[in-house]
């Protein structure tokens, strides 16, 4: 019998199987951010067990506050500054130099087809788009991974999301993993893997296809995945190159790391996109969505373009194609924040942040701030937000407020509108 993606990695990973179908493996990296690391590295400390497994596979960033709000955010920042001085961890990313850490990580070539990868953050499984498994866990999980380089997973079980058909104009990734979010359900894939394959994945860039796997956890998805080719080759050449005497033999080699044609898999769902139309959510779940058009022009107080799932420069060019020439509507807000330095300096380069501000965005350095509610575009008791981000738990971007999930495309085209609205109409 054949094996998926995610049971091969598992195969070559195992170091102990401690028990029925707990499997404890090695990993290729360990990311942290200065939320959820400095509980686990005061932990340690306290244990007398400050150290690193491997500090050149410890990735680290201040991400979520940046700079520090206030006394309590500059202490977390500043363990995570004294640890990685102390350990001499050279990969870490402070401010001025700090990016979201999922689009930051990628970006600097740190996942890999095959590799295994945790973070103290629910959005880890990103980087599955590159045909690795990366997963959220919690401190004491995070603790090992940072002391051992191992982790315990159960066996994964791979549920397998095959997307056929020709995206409509208008139509982005986000669109498109709201959509198989509705048809599976916030729990639909607890537990599993969603390994996305079919035509459509071909034809998606690595920045699509990030974002389809960063919101596999709103499905209850350990982690997203998507097999390894030519396109994701291409993205990493930069990195690899001087590992390959070319990118066929790279290419070669990364395909160990795809499915084979006889997996088995505990579930799979087909979806012909043809006839998908730009989509938003409407309630307090990720599966709640419905066609903008549906949505009798629901009002928005705030546009937010930016976070892991929609701040990379494919998204600011989208919202730009929307905006340009255009004006936010008087009774609205937009802030535009690039997930990192180096989106930002595109953006800067390409003219698209001038598109932003004439339109009316504030421009913020890159942070994660706004998506948690923590800074950079929080919300008010009774406004709504039309966002890229990735969740619209009640209170999620501030007490009381409403987030409509969607593309940076339909973002913009509410912030023009004043209201949720069709992208189209704003499209050359």
């Amino acid at each position: 019998m054949g094996k998926t993606i995610a049971q091969k990695i598992f195969d070559s990973h195992r170091v102990d199987n401690p028990s029925g179908d707990i499997n404890v493996i090695k990993l290729d990296a360990v990311f942290c951010h200065e939320i959820t690391t400095p509980i686990a590295i005061n932990d340690l400390k306290s244990r007398g067990k400050y150290r690193v497994f491997d500090k050149n596979k410890i990735k680290a960033v201040i991400d979520h506050v940046t700079p520090s709000k206030d006394s309590k955010t500059a202490e977390q920042a500043k363990i995570m500054r004294e640890w990685a001085r102390d350990l001499d961890l050279k990969d870490f990313f402070d401010v001025g130099q700090n990016g979201v850490c999922h689009a930051l990580f990628p970006e600097k070539g740190y996942v890999r087809p095959g590799y295994t990868i945790i973070m103290g953050d629910s959005h880890t499984c990103t980087h599955g788009a590159f045909g690795a498994f990366a997963a959220g866990v919690g401190t004491t999980d995070l603790e090992v991974g940072i002391l051992k380089g191992v982790c315990a997973f159960k066996s994964p079980e791979t549920l397998k999301v095959e997307l056929t058909g020709t995206r409509a104009k208008g139509v982005y990734a986000k669109d498109i993993i709201l959509h198989v979010i509705s048809q599976l359900g916030v729990n639909g894939a607890t537990d599993h893997v969603i390994e996305f394959d079919g035509s459509v994945i071909a034809d998606l860039s690595m920045e699509e296809r990030m974002t389809l796997c960063n919101m596999a956890i709103e499905a209850g998805g350990t982690c997203g995945i998507c097999p390894p080719d030519e396109t994701t080759v291409d993205y990493l050449w930069p990195f690899i190159k001087d590992g390959y005497s070319s990118k066929d033999e790279a290419l070669k080699d990364y395909s160990q790391w795809m499915s084979d044609s006889d997996a088995e898999y505990s579930k799979v769902l087909k979806l012909d996109i043809s006839k998908l139309e730009p989509v938003t959510t409407f309630g307090f779940k990720p599966d709640q969505v419905k066609n903008v058009t549906d949505m009798k022009k629901a009002p928005v107080d705030q546009v937010y373009i930016g976070s892991c799932t929609n701040g990379r420069i494919e998204d600011l060019r989208a919202a730009a194609a929307v905006l340009k020439g255009r004006k936010l509507n008087s009774s609205v807000r937009g802030i535009l924040a690039p997930a990192t330095p180096k989106v930002y300096r595109e953006a800067v380069k390409e003219g698209i942040i001038d598109i932003f501000m004439d339109a009316g965005f504030c421009v913020t350095n890159p942070t994660c701030g706004a998506c948690l509610g923590m800074s950079n575009g929080v919300l008010a008791e009774g406004e709504v937000c039309a966002s890229t981000t990735n969740r619209n738990f009640n209170g999620r971007m501030g007490k009381g407020g409403m987030v409509h999930l969607m593309s940076p495309a339909s973002a913009a085209a509410a912030g023009i509108a004043g209201y949720i609205t069709d992208p189209r109409a704003y499209l050359d």
